[in-house]
């Protein structure tokens, strides 16, 4: 019994199982039954193997690999919106004889896991074992943990960025600036860490050597800064290039009303019974304190969710349903859950998930700002607070996150756009 204790407390033991079992999940729906189910309208027919990893951004991804960087400023789409770190380290296994899917797909699930890792020791540190296991299982589990798998940069920059903010926590400066430039050479939020670490240093009134950390963060940003200016004459090509995606900048009101509005008149009695079901929890929150009545309450929930509408993993080609509550849920309640819990997680993580915010709800756009929400590690770690406190609503929510990942991962094999 002490044994079986000792490799539950173990760390990386959870880390690993957690990894497991989500990603087994994953693949389970990506090639058993996504290959038995209806193909939607604009979808394809599901692959089984490597290639059911590989769509959408992957293939800018696998261009820049095989061609290398592409621009000209005329408001089509290149391939410089994507940053080099992934790319590169691709590269480096590829010389080992292995494919792009398989060298790119290994890469991004093997930071995956040392994401969660990192992000398990840095919760135990400063909240303890049982916040440390909820909070990793909400990393894992979230529906949007598919792009930890699949070839997307969400495991090398959730790697990288947890590291540098759980440095920056313990006031290693020097790692907090190494792990930060990898950051920034992954992806273009990992600029958040700047104003973010900037800040911490002047509230905390840390020394010389953490605003030093601070501004070498951007090193990864400028060295492709630099590349882009000697090889395509703009040291901004990543920036102008974003015009092939979008039209404006800020905040893009008319999308989120849109979706508003589609989300009520497509699927009437869905937003309904959330609205109904919200009142009821607050009316009769202290009744629900009975484990059996909200274990009740929640499975009715469930079967009215899974019976409304089309299936989830039918959704994802239509503008209506279900995928559109899911956003707006993860973005705008993660959003609400960052600011109530911004007094419990480190600073660090407050600031820096405050600041990502800004950058990604000012895009211009409404397409994948929930994955680039997931992104930011300072919503696991508020929810698994969440969780930890109140653990019998945590398993219910584990459980409907388990759904909805299954369905994305549907939806992903059969080349439908999910985030």
């Amino acid at each position: 019994m002490t044994q079986s204790k000792n490799i539950l407390d173990n760390g990386f033991f959870f880390a690993t199982a957690m990894w497991l079992f989500s990603r087994v999940v994953i693949i389970v729906a990506m090639l058993l039954i996504a290959p038995s189910l209806p193909i939607a309208e604009n979808a394809q027919a599901p692959t089984f193997g490597w290639d059911a990893f590989y769509a959408w951004d992957s293939i800018w991804y696998h261009r820049i690999v095989v061609v290398g960087y592409e621009f000209i400023n005329d408001g089509k789409q290149y391939s410089v919106a994507f940053f080099p770190l992934l790319p590169i380290l691709t590269r480096v296994i590829m010389y080992f004889g292995l494919p792009f899917q398989v060298a790119a797909t290994l890469l991004n699930n093997a930071a995956f896991l040392g994401a969660l890792i990192v992000f398990y020791s840095w919760v135990k540190e400063t909240h303890g074992t049982s916040a440390a296991r909820w909070s990793t299982a909400v990393l894992a589990w979230c529906p949007y943990s598919l792009y930890g798998s699949v070839i997307y940069t969400e495991g090398l920059f959730l790697l990288f960025s947890t590291a540098a903010l759980r440095a920056f926590d313990k006031k290693q400066h020097l790692w907090a600036a190494i792990w930060g430039i990898l950051s920034t050479a992954t992806r273009i939020t990992g600029v958040m860490l700047i104003p973010a670490f900037l800040f911490v240093t002047w509230k905390q009134g840390r020394n010389v050597k953490a605003y030093l950390a601070s501004f070498a963060v951007g090193v990864g940003a400028f060295l492709f800064s630099l590349y882009c200016l000697i090889k395509f004459g703009d040291a901004l090509a990543f920036v102008h290039v974003q015009k092939g995606w979008r039209d404006s900048t800020g905040f893009a009101w008319q999308g989120w009303w849109n979706m508003s509005t589609q989300i009520v008149l497509s699927s009437p009695l869905l937003f309904g019974l959330i609205v109904v079901s919200g009142f009821l929890l607050w009316r009769f929150r202290q009744q629900l304190s009975d484990i059996k009545l909200r274990s009740l309450f929640y499975f009715l929930w469930l079967l009215l969710w899974l019976g409304i509408g089309e299936p989830l993993w039918l959704t994802a080609g239509n503008p209506f349903g279900k995928i559109l509550l899911v956003k707006i849920v993860i973005v705008f309640g993660g959003l609400y859950l960052l600011w109530y819990w911004r007094a419990k997680i480190p600073l660090t993580a407050a600031v820096y998930g405050f600041f990502s915010y800004a950058l990604i709800l000012n895009t211009g756009l409404t397409a994948s700002v929930e994955r680039y929400a997931y992104g930011i590690i300072s919503l696991s770690f508020a929810l698994g607070l969440l969780l930890n406190r109140d653990r019998s609503w945590g398993y219910a929510i584990l459980g409907f996150f388990a759904v909805i990942l299954a369905s994305l991962a549907v939806q992903f094999a059969h080349n439908q756009w999910v985030a």
